[in-house]
Parts: C-alpha cells; structure tokens; sequence
C-alpha cells in the first residue's frame, strides 16, 4: 500500500521529500533536504514474552533497553530480525517506520513513541527510505488509533 494514500483517505495532513536512500540516521542527515520537524530513529523490538514493539524516539536520543524493558514490565528486548520486520511491517532495514503498522494486520505490533515528540512534527519514513515524511505528532496517533494498533508514550 502507498503510505501516502493511506494518509489522504484519512484526511492526515503531511509534507515529503524526497531523496537518495537513507539507512541510517547519520546518512539521513547528510541525505535528506530541509523539512520541518523532528528527525526520528525507529527500533523494531520484540520482547522475550511480550511480543513486538516499534519504537520511535528522536533520533540523537540514546536508549538503554534493559531499562525500557523494565518500565513496560517486559522480561528484556531484543531487536527483531529481518525476517520478522519483513513478515509482519512489509519493511526492510533503514526503512522502519511508525507508518509500517499499516502492513501489521494481526494487529502484533504495539508502537512505543517517546513523550519528547509531543506537540511536534516528526520526521518518518513512508515505508520506503528514499523519502521523508513530516507528520504532526497527534496525526501520527490519529494514524495508530484508526489502524486499531496500541500504543505506549514513553
């Protein structure tokens, strides 16, 4: 599905740009062209008995997750493999993405999103890495809550 359809039909207002592929966020910040909002990285997690999170922070933010596992009462996190960010987002590495969720149709995938994102734009890939996606942040919950996903701020 094209993110950006997506978005439209559910009258979510955006901006994108486009660019050269990006897999980091070092290379996004050499890559990709002025947008307003703030860059974020985005962590495909799965728990050791609680399943999948998708996790998106800025992206200077470091993450400790043997503590984020503490604060969501899971027993500990590791990243999630190719295969199942493949098989439950459609995604590649360098192009996860909040907006992914729209792949997830059973629904495994709860999004974390980090509390310093609030009240901004947020940068995200559409579900490809060779564009950018400005977002403001109460569309993105629009977008999680109207896929019927959960999500945690954190």
């Amino acid at each position: 599905m094209i993110i950006e359809d997506k978005l439209k039909e559910l009258n979510i207002d955006y901006e994108i740009v486009e660019h050269e592929a990006a897999y980091t966020v070092e290379e996004a910040k050499e890559k990709v062209p002025y947008i307003e909002g703030i860059g974020c990285k985005n962590l495909f997690l799965k728990g050791k008995k609680k399943g999948y999170f998708l996790y998106t922070l800025p992206e200077d933010k470091q993450v400790n997750l043997k503590e984020l596992a503490k604060v969501l009462h899971v027993s500990s996190f590791h990243f999630a493999s190719k295969e199942d960010l493949m098989n439950i987002l459609k995604l590649i590495p360098g192009s996860v993405t909040p907006l992914g969720i729209v792949n997830d149709t059973e629904n495994k995938v709860t999004v974390l999103l980090d509390k310093e994102l609030t009240q901004n734009k947020v940068l995200v890939h559409p579900n490809r890495n060779t564009a950018t996606i400005s977002i403001k942040y109460q569309d993105l919950i629009k977008f999680i809550e109207k896929l019927d996903h959960n999500f945690i701020e954190i």
